[in-house]
């Protein structure tokens, strides 16, 4: 009461003209009641995240060595299923329970349905103005429409058919080349130039060598961009530092390469003659829209990037993982060889009308994407508002992870989590687009990948092609059991070490 006492005294101080006793009654019932709310807040007791013990200054830094998913696995079972890191200056959350994840990418996925914004994003994707870092809003939704409806549709990926043919098969005539000489094949290496020809031709329609070539170092440099430590994120005024090692240079290179690369493609298809509308790529598209929705230059080139970073390295690292995977076990592989070869019978290739029948198939790449998620903890989401999650206070601008790697190997919901089981689909309705939170490599939610259909396309035909054409063996003196299965550092789940495989061709 003092207090109350004093700041009214103090408030009449300040006022000039007297008050009259109802303007004075009034100032001082409006004090109380400030008084009163201010002090409920202060006294209102967060539920604060549990968090490792941190350091002064480093916060949690010094026990983030290895490969990140791994390590916030690691965390999150001593700490429990959602923890708070302290990264230098900045904080990150990381959730490591589907049903945590439910909670966030459906309950709340409207609160948590925007990007933060690092360095990275904010030089490198025109300010944010691309689709995977744009902020939600109406703008967003539009081009998520547009993404969904148009450009990444079943139909228009359906389109695309004869360009994933053609592509596979210069990769089986590549792989037969080898057959003969009984010579290792880099999987990593053939899987990459046929996801970077796929996306680059359904992108862009045309085929270059060398401007493929172009925009893949430059994809390469943006994903290694992404995964750098940067002092700017971590220590706001020791943004400095990222200017003294290059960092801030490299970003700014890498920016003016996109930008001059995009506006050279697209003036190209502005001032070519519009064809065929079933053969139009994804640019054409853009352009076609660009008016309706209210599409900038930048907005374009920064879908275009995204297609190129989400549709290359992702999709050539699961089908690598995938014959990772089959090498180790070689029952699998022989089964998934068997179902290829029965349902192709006497053709010479795999068509995709015929991938339906191969429900074994499926399962495999199904695992794999259950052990390998290809960004194995997403995307990080952030709320601008205070919020509650699992019965903990969530501070506004606090940007979230959802460790993918750890619940799709949670040993409280798969059975044997760390072990290759193809046939624990089998009969299972689990899926992996975005309504089983125990299963989501792709994300879900209103920021889910729009590219699936796209992306398991590829996978799909690649691997049932590589099966069909080849008995595959691990090089000589090479034990299935020591295969290298672990993840170089990165956003991207990469394997550490490129699986290199020998081909057998089965016919002649």
């Amino acid at each position: 009461m003092v207090k109350l006492q004093f700041v009214v005294q103090w408030l009449l101080s300040q006022v000039e003209t007297p008050l009259n006793p109802i303007s004075a009654s009034l100032l001082i019932l409006f004090s109380l009641l400030f008084l009163i709310k201010l002090n409920g807040v202060l006294s209102k007791k967060f539920n604060l995240l549990p968090s490792p013990p941190k350091l002064s200054f480093i916060g949690n830094l010094h026990q983030l060595g290895g490969v990140a998913h791994r390590t916030f696995c690691d965390l999150s079972k001593k700490y429990g299923p959602i923890i708070l890191l302290h990264l230098g200056r900045s904080s990150i959350i990381i959730v490591s329970s589907p049903d945590i994840a439910r909670e966030i990418l459906k309950t709340q996925d409207i609160k948590f349905s925007n990007r933060p914004h690092t360095s990275a994003a904010k030089v490198i994707l025109y300010a944010c103005n691309d689709f995977a870092f744009a902020p939600y809003c109406e703008h967003y939704r539009r081009m998520r429409k547009i993404c969904v409806q148009e450009v990444l549709s079943v139909s228009r990926v359906q389109s695309f058919k004869y360009i994933r043919e053609e592509e596979v098969a210069l990769m089986i005539q590549k792989i037969s080349r080898s057959c003969s000489m009984q010579t290792p094949v880099n999987i990593a290496e053939i899987a990459l130039t046929l996801s970077n020809n796929l996306t680059y031709r359904c992108a862009l329609g045309t085929k270059s060598e060398d401007d493929n070539k172009e925009i893949s170092e430059i994809s390469r440099e943006v994903s290694k961009l992404f995964g750098a430590l940067c002092f700017e994120d971590l220590y706001p005024s020791l943004r400095w530092i990222d200017v003294l090692t290059g960092l801030r240079s490299r970003f700014r290179k890498v920016a003016q390469d996109i930008d001059t690369y995009f506006e050279q493609v697209i003036d190209e298809h502005i001032s070519k003659t519009q064809g065929d509308d079933s053969k139009q790529d994804f640019l054409d598209l853009l352009l076609r829209v660009q008016v309706d929705i209210n599409l900038t230059r930048e907005n374009i080139k920064g879908l275009l990037l995204d297609m190129f970073l989400a549709g290359t390295e992702t999709t050539a690292t699961t089908i690598e993982w995938v014959m990772a995977e089959l090498a180790r076990k070689p029952s699998a592989l022989k089964k998934a060889q068997e179902e290829v070869r029965r349902v192709v019978g006497l053709k010479s290739k795999v068509g995709e009308e015929e991938i339906d029948q191969m429900e074994y198939l499926k399962y495999v790449i199904k695992e794999t994407l259950r052990l390998h998620a290809p960004l194995p903890t997403g995307v990080p989401r952030v709320s601008h508002i205070h919020t509650t999650v699992n019965g903990y206070d969530i501070p506004p601008n606090t940007p979230v992870l959802i460790n993918i790697w750890a619940i799709q190997r949670d040993p409280d919901v798969w059975d044997n989590p760390d072990d290759f089981i193809p046939e624990r689909f089998d009969g299972s309705s689990t899926d992996f687009r975005g309504q089983d939170y125990e299963f989501i490599p792709f994300g879900s939610g209103r920021r889910i990948c729009p590219g699936i259909s796209f992306a398991v396309a590829i996978v799909e035909v690649a691997i049932a092609n590589l099966l069909f054409h080849f008995d595959w063996e691990l090089p000589g003196g090479t034990n299935a059991e020591e295969l290298d299965m672990i993840e170089e550092f990165g956003m991207a789940a990469n394997k550490r070490t490129p699986l290199q495989l020998v081909p057998k061709a089965c016919f002649s």
